[in-house]
């Protein structure tokens, strides 16, 4: 065989042998593609969901994939991240107003928790998450800053639906089902979501029936703050409970109530708020809060008071609560309809 020959058949056998390998190749990026491609359509993303900005207007957010490095911020986000069993999600946590749950805190134990209760906007970019979840406040200018800057960068925000910023915005239950729901299909794990859901309506209709037939209670909620009495009216998350649940809730349009308001409202049922922030001995702030209105002689002639229904119920259960909506519903249901769970 000449020399010119033996080369011409060497080009032609590296020829072929390269068409074959990028054959190869190719079908074998095609595999990967298609694989890809059924693992994303399973998981069921891309997710669109809307949230809101600072100033309480719509913002769509889209999910490509499950968040990896989430920080949580406030007592409901952390909550319902943890109810989730999404704790390896946590970049890491922040502001905690209460001690947690005993069931949630082997989960937490290896979460990073912030010192700062508010983390500041170096300290959160330096932990690059690209999901946070909290309330409306924590995007103020001084604080964390626009939404928007954030999904730019390639972290997606969430709130806490009953802390948007809109004029005459009602917080209500359905709002705190939907944010778990949400937070349900952004981490794929929407059985979960839905199971707590059905939970707390399970709840709210056997209050419902536990009404039938009964007259309605006239109801009150109220939380003493110094000299002030704060109340809970038709646009808070309390009242809209109270109402869901089949009270009729008295000064639905006051946000403030004197003692003799009180006292010419005279509920059948009074529900008393109270804090007990981390540190604090819960039982004793329960007793303070309920003592404002039990030893003060100005509200000894109240049917609630005689008939000892005036009902504790913890902040945390009635105000951008996340999971812990259940707690504020079962409080209020109590208080309602003391033979229900009898």
């Amino acid at each position: 065989m000449n020399k010119k020959l033996k080369k011409i058949i060497t080009t032609t056998f590296v020829a072929a042998m390269c068409i074959a390998m990028v054959g190869c190749n190719s079908k074998s990026n095609s595999n990967s593609d298609t694989t890809t491609s059924v693992k994303e359509e399973v998981a069921g993303y891309p997710v669109e969901i809307t949230t809101y900005n600072y100033a309480g207007d719509e913002v769509k957010t889209t999910y490509e994939k499950t968040p990896e490095k989430v920080l949580a911020v406030y007592q409901g986000s952390i909550e319902t991240m943890l109810e989730l069993g999404l704790e390896d999600r946590l970049v890491a946590a922040a502001g905690l107003d209460n001690e947690l749950d005993d069931k949630y805190k082997k989960a937490f134990k290896n979460v990073e928790y912030l010192t700062e209760f508010t983390p500041s906007k170096e300290t959160v970019t330096a932990l690059n998450p690209d999901m946070i979840l909290s309330w409306g406040s924590i995007f103020a200018e001084d604080k964390l800053g626009d939404v928007n800057t954030w999904i730019d960068k390639g972290c997606n925000t969430y709130i806490n639906t009953n802390t948007r910023r809109k004029e005459g915005e009602k917080r209500t239950i359905q709002n705190e089902m939907t944010d778990i729901l949400n937070i349900g299909k952004i981490f794929n794990v929407e059985d979960k979501a839905q199971k707590i859901v059905d939970n707390m309506q399970s709840k709210i209709d056997e209050a419902l029936k536990a009404a039938k037939g009964q007259e309605k209670q006239n109801v009150l909620m109220v939380e003493f703050l110094g000299d002030d009495i704060s109340n809970y009216g038709a646009n808070s998350l309390g009242g809209d409970m109270i109402t869901s649940l089949g009270g009729n809730l008295v000064a639905k349009d006051q946000s403030k109530l004197g003692k003799e308001d009180i006292v010419s409202l005279n509920p059948d049922v009074i529900y008393v708020v109270y804090m007990p922030y981390s540190g604090d001995d819960p039982e004793q702030v329960k007793q303070d809060a309920l003592n404002k209105l039990l030893e003060d002689k100005a509200f000894s002639s109240l049917d609630a008071v005689k008939k000892k229904r005036v009902v504790p119920i913890m902040l945390g259960d009635m105000y951008a609560s996340g999971v812990r909506t259940i707690n504020g519903i079962e409080t209020i249901s109590a208080g309602l309809y003391p033979d229900l769970n009898k």
